[in-house]
């Protein structure tokens, strides 16, 4: 057996895993894709404060740790969300990593060119 595309597997798994909870992001009307876009937002929100909440951000608290291991959970948490949203959108592991590496190349020539003017059209390629 070959190995999986290891991204490929993670949007595998989280299809399996959203099913299985009762969530089928297949074939969506646009009402509800937005519905389940918004879902999975604000979860995001929530597992970003639990992110925060890792970290000694209480710079008036002595008490606090920076609690890696917690950190590393809430990460992977939002991958699950990110992963649920890119799919609610129609979009596979491929259309990922390619509209991944376009944008990345924009960023690197907004960079080369000091990014100091914002361009509306720069990314309607991705």
């Amino acid at each position: 057996m070959s190995n999986p595309d290891k991204l490929e597997e993670i949007f595998r798994l989280q299809e399996q895993l959203n099913q299985r909870i009762g969530v089928d992001l297949r074939h969506l009307s646009d009402e509800d894709k937005a519905k389940w876009v918004l879902n999975y937002t604000r979860a995001m929100t929530q597992e970003i404060a639990e992110l925060v909440d890792s970290v000694p951000w209480k710079w008036w608290a002595k008490y606090q740790t920076f609690d890696h291991q917690n950190a590393r959970v809430e990460v992977i948490d939002l991958f699950h969300f990110l992963i649920s949203i890119a799919q609610t959108l129609g979009m596979t592991a491929d259309d990922v990593f390619e509209a991944y590496l376009k944008k990345n190349s924009v960023n690197h020539r907004r960079q080369d060119e000091g990014y100091a003017v914002k361009q509306e059209d720069d990314s309607r390629h991705i």
